[in-house]
């Protein structure tokens, strides 16, 4: 399902898990056991955000990540952190981290003197001691990787273990070469789409943009050109007949469908045929979906897929957040605006 509609944002919310149930009916208990047995995992790619990918991407999303990995580096320098201080402390990482999982304490604890506090100054700009600088430069170079300290998708709560062997041992493009793949595999999730919604998506500026996208052969979707499609897609595209009858889908509001195209939405999704025809949330108090659509339509095969997410947010995932500050009490006022205009 990732390898076909996209990468799934993740940024300690339900959307991985809301995405697989939605398109698959994929329970938590088997996309925990995949994150576990490293089938998928939640990497910094694309922007340097981080996405639930599948293991064949692994090395790509590393590699289209690793130039938005410096930002903790740049403030750490400002406070008179050295490149060659950093290396030492990876160093000490990979060593303490052989053949164990840790805190972030913990290897602080095992590193001794190599980590150290950056004072106010560092608290003040959000980096208080080295150690993080570290740990992201090891998480991009595919050396360490975060683990889930209860194996979900849904929290931000993390050790470290090594990663043998090392995704990108193997993996000799170059960074134009990853951006280039990058881009054949995003207009293949979601073309039509236009140059300045890759280069969002990639961060790319917009020379290394046309660079990605300049061996793909993108040809017009339709008469005003701005939005693209892969020349192998174009004729599947046209003759492409949606159902005439609905097909809902209840998404997260960060769903591939709507968000690597730019599509910011203030609560969940809900589809038909892959148009947005309402929103959704989750109340905790009533374990209950609050929900509404554009033209009011309530028909029985939309109300049972809204109970259908509804039981599996109630029963595998206890809440539906969008992100890891989202919560019952902060989308209270979403919710009851939901209902208003449900009604």
């Amino acid at each position: 399902m990732l390898e076909k509609s996209g990468w799934a944002r993740s940024v300690g919310g339900a959307g991985p898990y809301v995405g697989l149930f939605a398109r698959t009916e994929i329970r938590r208990s088997e996309a925990d056991r995949a994150v576990a047995e490293l089938e998928i995992y939640e990497l910094p790619a694309a922007r340097g955000c981080t996405y639930v990918v599948p293991a064949s991407d692994y090395a790509l999303a590393l590699k289209v990540g690793q130039p938005f990995a410096g930002a903790e580096m740049r403030v750490a320098a400002s406070l008179g952190v050295t490149g060659k201080e950093i290396d030492t402390l990876c160093d000490a990482v990979v060593k303490v981290l052989s053949g164990a999982t840790m805190s972030p304490d913990e290897i602080r604890m095992g590193t001794g003197s190599a980590s150290r506090s950056l004072g106010e100054a560092g608290k003040k700009k959000g980096v208080t001691t080295t150690l993080p600088v570290a740990l992201g430069r090891l998480q991009s170079l595919g050396e360490i990787r975060r683990v889930p300290v209860d194996g979900r998708l849904d929290q931000q709560r993390y050790k470290y273990a090594l990663w043998r062997p090392n995704p990108l041992t193997r993996y000799k493009s170059t960074q134009e070469e990853a951006y280039a793949q990058l881009a054949r595999k995003y207009f293949q999730w979601v073309g039509p789409a236009s140059h300045a919604e890759f280069q969002w998506f990639a961060g790319l500026g917009v020379k290394t943009e046309k660079a990605a996208v300049a061996g793909l052969r993108l040809v017009a979707a339709d008469k005003d050109g701005e939005r693209l499609l892969l020349e192998e897609d174009l004729d599947a595209f046209h003759k492409f007949k949606p159902l005439r009858t609905p097909q809902y889908a209840l998404v997260s509001s960060l769903d591939s469908i709507q968000s690597h195209l730019r599509l910011d939405l203030s609560s969940h999704a809900i589809l038909d045929r892959g148009i947005v025809i309402g929103l959704w949330e989750y109340d905790v108090d009533t374990q209950s979906i609050a929900w509404m659509t554009n033209d009011g339509v309530k028909d029985k095969k939309l109300v049972e897929a809204v109970r259908k997410m509804e039981e599996y947010v109630r029963d595998d995932l206890g809440d539906a957040r969008s992100f890891s500050l989202d919560s019952p009490k902060s989308r209270a006022l979403r919710i009851a605006e939901i209902r208003r205009a449900g009604k």
